[in-house]
């Protein structure tokens, strides 16, 4: 069901995700760290987009 790829964009997102948290909780530094969130919504959206033009170019 998944493939490499699902699993480096989930990566990808983890290591965003903690990257944000450790900014805003270690380094107390708050702009970058709210900078760094906004990726894991676009990673999302960019694996999801990947994902439907795979499956429809398979179809077609």
């Amino acid at each position: 069901m998944f493939k490499k790829s699902d699993y480096f964009i989930l990566l990808a997102v983890v290591i965003s995700f903690f990257t944000s948290a450790y900014l805003w909780f270690v380094i107390g530094d708050r702009e970058q760290s709210i900078f760094t969130a906004i990726w894991v919504p676009s990673i999302f959206c960019f694996g999801i987009y990947f994902k439907l033009s795979a499956i429809l170019n398979k179809k077609l």
